[in-house]
């Protein structure tokens, strides 16, 4: 289903502000550093129990289901369990697997390439195949390489679309993530994570907040509808940008304080193939290549190659994908795992790429009926995963080649991506590297725990079904996480 199809059911949503965090191109090669002595109480074993039981069984936390199996990293030997082979939604832990997946099928050398075809009487074809971080830059080298291969003017531009097959939003979905830049839509042509921004401007007071296009491509594409207003300074903020049913007009209400910073807003597109056309066509005109007209196919017969970009390395696109949780990278990570597997007729990239995900993990030693995936990011609330299983694919993978680029890619507590403002001042700063997840009512952590008293350790908790905001989810679960810092050999 394309996501025109989409725009015919979907009202005017809320479109949940995220912060794009920029892209990290470097593996942390060091492992995560062992757990300095701390003054902090120490737990035996068989204290671990209790102590996490307190924790769970608090009024705040009563209605709410958990998930917990923790175990020494080397041995299956559980030093705590609750329903850990019960299914639970994992939000983006479930990235966790397809990460893994990704470094075992195709190497943490690989590379996503990008190439231009000459198909004859000028005809060009740009032949996508996935990459999550191609971006301007990279259709500049390409315009480049035509220009100094002699190339003035393009008569056709055609954007093959072909190489991923299926959706471009996953049908699960919810609404409001279809309307935000951290579910943009997943194409073989991918060009600045699928996402446009403006720039919402505080005015004097009463007047209505200025918005500038940083894209001036889409600026004609879209009717903008300013219900917005600058507020005395020191007045709270609140912006809420809606897009309404023809896909081509954005809602913009709320208020910014006068003299505060402008916020940058990013917008998913709804035409992927032709946002990507129009991009490419920018920088042909800065190359001084001129061209006359350009479509969209799928398929076709790709002749001489003229031009070519290649991603970085997948290691460095994992390490984006779990140090900040980039929906999108896992989403077409998930895809390119398929590219080495025969499709059975009709059946969409996604699915092939499951079951390839499915059978790569069986071979590590994951249960298979330890997870029911629908997508590669966890954004849909159809996955199910056990802590079991995520408890199972933290060890499989500290035994293979790809085992310091996996947990490279994992944030540390405290220091890096989605967990740089947890558990600072704490005794797991530093020590405790695992990967986030979050989407309503659901919160969850899994990764590795290395103290100075005790064993390497593997945990994953998943708490589900809450009413309670995020924040307080992640107050017990971080708290039971610094309880595995302070275990003692007894």
């Amino acid at each position: 289903m394309k996501i025109k199809a989409f725009n015919k059911a979907l009202g005017c949503l809320l479109l949940f502000l995220t912060t794009q965090i920029g892209f990290n191109s470097r593996v942390a090669q060091a492992q995560i550093k062992v757990a300095p002595a701390t003054k902090t109480k120490n737990i035996c074993p068989n204290q671990l129990a209790a102590a996490v039981d307190e924790v769970i069984n608090r009024p705040q936390y009563s209605r709410m289901r958990w998930g917990i199996l923790v175990q020494p990293l080397y041995k299956e030997q559980n030093l705590y369990s609750r329903d850990a082979q019960k299914y639970f939604t994992p939000a983006s832990n479930a990235k966790l697997l397809t990460t893994a997946a990704a470094l075992q099928q195709l190497g943490a050398n690989f590379r996503i390439r990008t190439s231009v075809y000459q198909d004859g009487n000028n005809v060009m074809r740009v032949v996508g195949r996935g990459d999550p971080s191609f971006s301007d830059t990279q259709l500049v080298a390409l315009a480049r390489q035509l220009k100094a291969k002699g190339i003035t003017q393009i008569e056709k531009l055609i954007a093959d679309d072909s190489y991923f097959q299926g959706d471009i939003v996953h049908p699960s979905w919810e609404w409001e993530d279809v309307y935000s830049d951290y579910g943009a839509p997943v194409n073989s042509l991918i060009v600045n994570q699928n996402v446009f921004s403006i720039k919402l401007i505080p005015q004097v007071v009463g007047k209505p907040l200025q918005v500038a296009w940083t894209d001036f491509s889409e600026a004609r594409l879209w009717q903008i509808i300013n219900q917005s207003v600058t507020v005395e300074e020191k007045q709270p903020a609140f912006i809420n940008v809606t897009r309404e049913l023809s896909g081509n007009v954005l809602r913009i209400q709320g208020q910014l304080a006068a003299k505060a910073d402008p916020l940058l807003v990013k917008v998913p597109v709804v035409d992927p193939n032709n946002y990507f056309l129009r991009r490419f066509r920018i920088a042909l005109v800065g190359e001084k290549i001129r061209l006359r007209e350009t479509a969209v196919v799928s398929g076709g017969i790709n002749q001489q190659e003229l031009a070519f970009v290649e991603s970085p390395l997948l290691s460095d696109l994992v390490m984006e994908t779990n140090q900040n949780s980039n929906n999108l990278y896992a989403e077409a990570l998930l895809r390119a795992i398929a590219s080495s597997q025969s499709k059975k007729p009709d059946q969409t990239t996604v699915n092939t790429a499951l079951e390839v995900l499915k059978t790569t993990l069986t071979q590590l030693g994951v249960n298979p009926t330890g997870y029911v995936l629908v997508d590669g990011s966890g954004l849909s609330r159809h996955d199910l995963v056990s802590p079991e299983a995520l408890v199972q694919i933290l060890q499989a993978m500290a035994k293979t080649p790809a085992a310091s680029v996996y947990r490279a890619s994992l944030p540390i507590a405290g220091k890096s991506g989605t967990l740089k403002s947890r558990f600072q001042n704490t005794p797991a700063e530093g020590i405790v590297q695992a990967k986030t997840g979050t989407v309503t009512g659901v919160v969850s952590l899994s990764g590795y725990v290395n103290n100075s008293k005790y064993e390497p350790l593997v945990f994953s908790i998943i708490v589900n079904q809450s009413e309670q905001k995020a924040k307080a989810l992640r107050e017990g679960v971080d708290e039971i996480v610094v309880l595995l810092t302070q275990l003692q050999r007894c």
